[in-house]
């Protein structure tokens, strides 16, 4: 099978561009004053791509990782070994490019499904080339697998915020931080992929997107998207959520996650524990939408989410650390990139196979879940 990144939505802007062979990654640094692809090469290519934001999103960084590595495998000039030779040899990779960025989980799940494909081909090839080849493919179909999953994503949250509208309201406005959409996913988007959803169905009034501090993914990406489509929108603050809300201005919050622990507890861009907090005390329902493979059932709770730290030039510098320095020289900095929403102030889990609801007692059962929905 050979695969391209052609979306089924023309309007959803492309960060990954893909041909067997061929890896282009749109630089979203230089967004939205720029459009830039760069050629990914091979396993290093991608590792800086994703380390140094190049690529950014739990689902985009997933299926860049993979096929980058796919490219350097398929352009291999010469390869003198044996199957579990080849096999070694794309592990190794793998592990290297799970270092990348520690925090989202889907990058490391869609490693271990890798090498599970890999040891299989490994010990039922009879040479190298196969187990290259079945690695190849099995990183193609992480590709369209992930549009799928984001539009399954999209159609069960707008199903979702449709069940908390009031009768005499025919539009909501939802408020979402970061950049979660097309490009931080293969395609379409999770939490904005969920506001594409009702804006088609004609269910929204407007989007309001955080400019999201430091890196300013959501001025910079998400704004850029929802111009891009036309969506009605509005850029705000970070530091004016409470006010939006309280002015009732929104109706509901979706954001993404870059993991999601076992009892619901959600690491997420940082700022999004603030906006979870300031939703719960003026009553307006806040959900998280992504996909199952962020779901870490080995994670008992968010406290052994591992939270990766940023450079201190994001907020020493403009733009997000690539410009002059504009904070007062020998101010010591913290930069986490992501903070842990307990599960208690999230009404709802938004994935491709449904919305995961709390039970009786007033918990997820992520497990029971998950099992449910992956059984044959």
């Amino acid at each position: 099978m050979e695969a391209d990144s052609k979306l089924n939505d023309s309007h959803a802007l492309q960060s990954i561009c893909y041909k067997r062979g061929s890896l282009r990654l749109l630089d979203q640094r230089k967004l939205p004053l720029e459009t830039v692809y760069l050629d990914i090469r091979n396993a290093s290519d991608g590792w800086f791509a994703i380390r140094d934001m190049v690529v950014r999103g739990a689902p985009a960084i997933a299926i860049a990782a993979a096929l980058s590595l796919a490219v350097e495998a398929f352009n291999l000039e010469a390869f003198h070994g044996t199957p579990n030779d080849a096999a070694s040899f794309l592990i190794q990779k793998l592990e290297y490019l799970v270092s990348s960025r520690p925090t989202a989980v889907n990058l490391s799940d869609a490693a271990t499904k890798l090498k599970e494909v890999i040891a299989k081909a490994a010990s039922t090839s009879p040479e190298a080339k196969a187990v290259f080849q079945a690695y190849i493919e099995a990183a193609e179909i992480m590709l369209e697998e992930d549009v799928a999953s984001n539009k399954g994503i999209g159609s069960y949250g707008a199903s979702c915020f449709q069940s908390h509208q009031l009768k005499d309201e025919t539009k909501m406005s939802i408020l979402t931080h970061c950049n979660t959409g097309s490009l931080a996913t293969a395609g379409y988007g999770t939490a904005l992929g969920v506001i594409r959803s009702l804006h088609a169905q004609g269910l929204l009034e407007r989007a309001y997107c955080t400019e999201t501090r430091p890196f300013n993914q959501g001025s910079r990406l998400t704004a850029f998207e929802l111009v891009h489509d036309k969506i009605p929108a509005t850029l705000v603050a970070d530091s004016a959520a409470a006010a939006l809300m309280k002015a009732g201005r929104v109706q509901g919050v979706v954001v993404g996650a870059d993991r999601v622990a076992a009892n619901g507890d959600t690491a997420n861009k940082i700022g999004t524990y603030s906006l979870a907090l300031c939703a719960k005390y003026h009553g307006i329902p806040f959900y998280v939408a992504a996909p199952l493979t962020s779901i870490d059932l080995a994670l008992p709770s968010g406290d052994d989410i591992v939270i990766e730290e940023r450079s201190p030039k994001e907020l020493l510098n403009a733009r997000g650390g690539l410009g002059e320095q504009v904070a007062a020289s020998g101010i010591s900095v913290w930069n986490p990139a992501f903070d842990v929403t307990p599960a208690n102030l999230i009404a709802g889990i938004i994935t491709e196979k449904g919305v995961i609801t709390k039970t009786r007692d007033d918990a997820f059962d992520m497990k029971e879940f998950v099992q449910k929905v992956t059984t044959p």
